[in-house]
């Protein structure tokens, strides 16, 4: 790795990795190249990014401290709340570095996704991205099959945060980092993805490899929680005015977001995930 690279993502990882975050860089170009014009990302193809993934760790290490402090104001989503905070934190104390932050979840007024996640997480080495075009001679007809990451120490117990861009930092000689094929029989595929696609409420398919830490029993049942029951299952009030209450002792509940469904059908084609997913 270049030094420069190396000493940037080891100022980004001081700051997130002791709360269960992970960071891997890419060059844009290297996402770019696999997509369409539209889905590109704007930036010159050298410049140097961040892709942001939690494990497990998060729950205990970031979220349940944050809800107990006084950052979430007004309470919306604690979970993507939580991040954006963490990620912030990055730009706050490096402020020579000029970043752009891009969650996950966001979207362009057209509703076209900013970023392909799990497309982003394989271009970066983090997470093999398994798709339907993975498994020679498909089982599956007509039927729609979408793709998922799975992680080389983590499996599916683990989630896609969002990425950082660093417009001004070129890398051209940066060397692609290949995400590890820890699934690499066409039997495993078709077991993963059919999991994935038919069978995600078991939670089976994340343990398609064995992982080193799964999510808690409390985080499973968080997720399993439709959204609009959440935040009472966590004992936290509805926002009813420009503050949320939370209580002086907040309960070990539910939390380290699952890795979100894919957002796309192939390297190319969006499409929408699972309509119930356990996660977000």
């Amino acid at each position: 790795m270049e030094p420069r690279v190396a000493e940037l993502k080891q100022k980004i990882e001081d700051t997130l990795c002791p709360f269960g975050f992970e960071v891997y860089p890419f060059q844009v170009a290297w996402y770019n190249e696999l997509l369409p014009p539209a889905f590109h990302l704007p930036f010159p193809g050298p410049t140097l990014a961040f892709l942001v993934l939690s494990i497990p760790a998060m729950f205990d290490k970031a979220l349940k401290p944050f809800l107990q402090s006084c950052h979430l104001r007004p309470l919306t989503d604690p979970v993507d709340q939580c991040v954006s905070y963490h990620l912030r934190r990055v730009t706050e104390r490096f402020p020579e570095l000029q970043m752009e932050i891009i969650a996950d979840y966001e979207l362009h007024p057209n509703r076209r996704p900013k970023i392909l996640a799990q497309t982003a997480a394989h271009v970066a080495g983090a997470a093999y991205y398994y798709q339907r075009q993975d498994v020679d001679a498909d089982p599956w007809g007509t039927k729609h099959i979408t793709g998922v990451c799975i992680h080389p120490r983590f499996g599916g117990w683990f989630a896609i945060r969002g990425v950082m861009l660093l417009p001004g930092i070129e890398v051209p000689n940066l060397l692609p980092r290949k995400p590890l094929d820890c699934v690499p029989t066409r039997a495993d595929r078709i077991t993963l993805l059919e999991g994935f696609n038919f069978h995600w409420q078991d939670w089976t398919y994340r343990d398609v490899v064995t992982p080193e830490e799964r999510y808690s029993e409390e985080q499973k049942t968080y997720f399993s929680t439709p959204p609009a029951q959440r935040l009472a299952l966590l004992g936290l009030a509805q926002p009813s005015g420009p503050f949320s209450t939370i209580p002086s002792e907040f309960p070990l509940s539910k939390l380290t977001k699952p890795q979100n469904p894919s957002r796309v059908q192939s390297w190319l084609h969006p499409s929408v995930s699972p309509p119930e997913s356990p996660g977000p």
